[in-house]
């Protein structure tokens, strides 16, 4: 799944794609990297970021989503309904939703009506304070019950589970250290019963990857790192690996299938 951030404060690309002509550029040239599916966000969710306006979301997306639906299947990321409706509307055929329908109470129902693939991640606030919500127990088991409660409760409300993807939400109210523990128990989410997106892409807990002198590797620099995490997520057999950078995952991928058709 590669990523075109239509945002003015991405933590990744800062902006690079907010323009619709550059936006949609890049999503063509991410298809021919090789991926497989596009994820088209017009809110910024790194730490810190304010929430745009529901009507300057729409503004951001939708052109690029419209421009992008003959190309290749369209995911929007958005945690509000009515982005999510006029999207799919508009040609998305998946809705990427980082808060797992907490941050609109009427997203599992609307998805629902739209019958289409949902993801729904592991949430605990939204960027403006998710990462003073980084209190856990035992993280693997207190993300895993947290999902397995948002699975609940989105098929209660009508999601069929075929369309059900779930997402540990790395990055996401989780220091560095709790991310890794989390990667590492990554086998654990597979008795939730639902396929795995992951999002591991140039995120801050990658940020000393490859460094040699204690400074924090720049994200525009962590895809060799994210490449390296593409590799595990394979190995695991998640249903998608969201990346910005799409050849260097293919390649990765590429390398998993070559191993196992050597053990078969």
């Amino acid at each position: 799944m590669g990523v075109v951030n239509v945002t003015p404060d991405s933590f990744s690309d800062g902006g690079r794609f907010f323009d619709l002509d550059a936006a949609v550029a890049h999503g063509r040239e991410l298809v021919a990297q090789g991926a497989d599916l596009l994820d088209v966000g017009g809110e910024s969710t790194r730490p810190g970021a304010q929430r745009p306006s529901e009507h300057d979301e729409l503004a951001r997306v939708l052109p690029v989503v419209e421009a992008l639906a003959d190309l290749a299947p369209i995911s929007v990321d958005t945690m509000r309904a009515g982005v999510a409706r006029a999207c799919v509307e508009a040609g998305a055929a998946i809705v990427n939703d980082v808060s797992g329908g907490l941050a609109d109470p009427d997203m599992a129902s609307a998805v629902a009506a739209l019958q289409v693939p949902y993801v729904a991640m592991h949430w605990r606030g939204h960027s403006h304070d998710m990462q003073t919500r980084t209190q856990y127990d035992d993280v693997v088991a207190d993300v895993l019950r947290e999902l397995e409660q948002r699975r609940d409760a989105l098929l209660s409300a009508g999601i069929d589970p075929s369309l059900l993807v779930l997402d540990p939400g790395l990055g996401f109210a989780k220091t560095a250290a709790q991310n890794w523990t989390v990667l590492a128990g990554l086998d654990r989410f597979a008795g939730l019963g639902q396929p795995l997106l992951v999002g591991a892409s140039r995120k801050s807990f990658l940020a000393q990857v490859g460094s040699r002198d204690g400074e924090p590797v720049p994200a525009d620099e962590r895809d060799a790192a994210t490449a390296a995490v593409s590799v595990v997520l394979a190995q695991a057999g998640v249903w998608a690996i969201r990346v910005h950078e799409v050849r260097s995952t293919v390649a990765a991928c590429d390398v998993v299938a070559a191993l196992e058709r050597a053990r078969a």
